[in-house]
């Protein structure tokens, strides 16, 4: 019987996913821009450093007599929170607004809003 309570409270409250998208800053604000269409109500985005597979610019110091490679580069990291209802419609926005990069998903269990106690998708 408990079992049954809590499938219906799941199935009642909808199903919310965190999108991470690891881009390069000039392609921050065409994938926000784009997001606006679905819309999504929040976007945060942190400025990060991070290494990955492709190669690294050099950078010439020192009047070009000296060649560096750094071994990070700076990336963005931009999160949003989305029913589950439209997480392959942002993930398409992503897609056609940037070209690198990667895209992580993650399910959230519970969201709740401090200020005024709401849960689940009311949250967002």
């Amino acid at each position: 019987m408990k079992l049954g309570k809590v499938l219906c409270y799941y199935l009642y409250k909808k199903a919310l996913k965190r999108i991470e998208v690891v881009l390069a800053e000039n392609d921050v604000m065409a994938v926000s821009e784009g997001l606006k269409s679905i819309p999504v109500s929040g976007i945060l985005v942190h400025k990060m450093k991070g290494r990955d597979k492709l190669p690294k610019p050099e950078i010439h110091a020192a009047k070009g007599s000296e060649i560096f490679i750094p071994q990070f580069t700076h990336k963005h990291v931009m999160e949003i929170v989305v029913p589950d209802s439209k997480e392959e419609e942002a993930i398409k926005i992503i897609r056609e607004n940037t070209k690198l990069g990667m895209i992580f998903v993650q399910p959230i269990s519970r969201a709740i809003e401090i200020s005024s106690g709401k849960e689940g998708d009311e949250v967002i």
